[in-house]
């Protein structure tokens, strides 16, 4: 894989982010953007267990999907506290992936602000996500193609990151937000996976207080090296074909998936990830 250095700034003013980042679609990290926040200094794993250690929070692993997931449904559940405990531990594969904090810790909201970078902030949508040492999200996106503002906490976070334009090279799961599950994005198998050589992206390592912006629809990977945590904030697509995608992704799309899943069983998943191996092979021969 091609993978340039996500651009650093020090700070960034909102004319800076809409004319070099925003208008352009390409991520940046902001390493000191959110230092007058009470959250910089208060959000630890500690501070967490104090404020929301009885609530039971959704977990996942790496686990291949199944045709009995439902979308996005969790593979187990935890007290946070006992979760907390076990991240602290030793390495596990469970994370937290989209914990609505506003719904679960309104007491919460008080520790952050929206930063004004001249979009509009779903203010209803703050996501915590959790996990322990070398455990890892899928290469995904976004359902919503949303723009990304993803605040780290507590410990390093590796990203890597696509755009859609790169979606040819990267073995997309049909009827999916993933790409094909086998796939590790760390240190990828060029003899099983020879498309990836083609594909150019992004890296970077996230450390606490640090803030990611990832443009519209961008796919994702992240590892954590040590345990930590982050937030994310987001703003809906301004490009016209990426918000009719959301459409499509929300209206019909995961229900079209869900019944095949019902109605096909495993069959349907194993199908899909052939597809994705054939039809991204094939235009890399046809290229």
């Amino acid at each position: 894989m091609n993978l340039e250095d996500i651009p650093r700034v020090a700070t960034l003013t909102r004319e800076d982010f809409l004319n070099n980042y925003f208008k352009p679609q390409k991520p940046v990290v902001i390493e000191k953007c959110i230092g007058e926040w009470p959250a910089y200094s208060k959000w630890n794993f500690e501070y967490i267990r104090q404020m929301a250690g009885d609530k039971m929070v959704p977990l996942y692993d790496d686990r291949p999907v199944h045709h009995k997931d439902g979308f996005n449904e969790p593979h187990a559940r935890m007290k946070m506290s006992d979760y907390l405990d076990l991240l602290q531990r030793e390495p596990t594969k469970y994370r937290i992936f989209l914990w609505n904090i506003l719904k679960e810790v309104p007491e919460l909201q008080q520790d952050y602000r929206y930063p004004d970078f001249g979009l509009r902030l779903m203010k209803t949508l703050p996501m915590l996500f959790f996990g322990g040492a070398n455990s890892h999200t899928f290469m995904h996106y976004d359902i919503d193609l949303a723009n990304i503002f993803h605040f780290h906490f507590e410990g390093k976070k590796e990203v890597i990151l696509f755009s859609q334009s790169e979606n040819k090279y990267l073995y997309k799961v049909p009827h999916s937000l993933i790409t094909h599950e086998s796939i590790d994005f760390s240190n990828p198998d060029y003899g099983q996976w020879p498309a990836l050589k083609k594909a150019s992206g992004y890296k970077t390592q996230l450390s606490h207080g640090e803030v990611l912006y990832m443009p519209e629809g961008y796919w994702h990977y992240m590892k954590y090296i040590t345990p930590g945590f982050s937030m994310s904030l987001r703003a809906i697509a301004r490009n016209p074909g990426n918000l009719g995608q959301a459409f499509y992704n929300v209206l019909v799309m995961r229900y079209y998936d869900n019944m095949m899943r019902k109605l096909k069983g495993q069959q349907w998943i194993d199908w899909k990830n052939k597809q994705a191996v054939e039809r991204t092979n094939k235009q890399l021969y046809d290229l």
